[in-house]
């Protein structure tokens, strides 16, 4: 069954919570085909192996913003325990907890999406990255291309005046062509 999973059902059941790439314990539950109760009983015995970046418990305002923003956790409204979520660390030693094949295959393909998101997200970044660069040199060469236009136009400017200079009726006295010759 874990191999049939499609990377989508898996990459959203990843939640972003304090900054973390996590899954909640009814999802991953689910994901190894045991009753959240279960996962939990394993995970309370072994607590050891479940150090705060691996595992931890979340608040009341984050449970609440969770079943707020995510359809398919409306029914942890009315459960009166604090779920847990975990880590790519411990997905892994939750499958090693529970010990059954399904387990170990499904967190081996749960940590392989892991995996796949970190290369989009670093890649994502990279794009991003040379967009910026991208806008900034474009920005540059609008920046002289204006640049440009404002000295055409203060050249347009001086040439006008030297038009209108040359061009402008003469005043005073007029010498005439015959004295000039003499």
């Amino acid at each position: 069954m874990s191999n049939t999973i499609p990377d989508e059902i898996i990459m959203n059941k990843i939640l972003l919570i304090r900054g973390e790439r996590v899954m909640i314990d009814s999802d991953l539950a689910l994901l190894y085909g045991v009753p959240t109760k279960r996962l939990n009983e394993q995970v309370k015995r072994n607590i050891k192996r479940f150090p705060s970046h691996f595992m931890f418990e979340l608040t009341r305002e984050e449970k609440e913003e969770l079943v707020a923003n995510c359809d398919h956790l409306k029914k942890l409204k009315y459960s009166s325990f604090l779920p847990n979520v975990f880590t790519h660390y411990g997905i892994l030693q939750a499958a090693n907890i529970l010990n059954s094949d399904q387990a170990i295959l499904t967190s081996n393909r749960i940590i392989e999406v892991f995996i796949k998101m970190r290369e989009m997200l670093v890649t994502h970044k990279e794009i991003l990255s040379k967009l910026e660069e991208l806008e900034r040199k474009d920005i540059e060469q609008d920046e002289k291309i204006m640049l440009i236009f404002e000295y055409i136009k203060q050249f347009e400017a001086i040439k006008q005046q030297e038009l209108e200079q040359k061009n402008r009726p003469r005043i005073g006295y007029k010498i005439s062509t015959e004295q000039k010759e003499d």
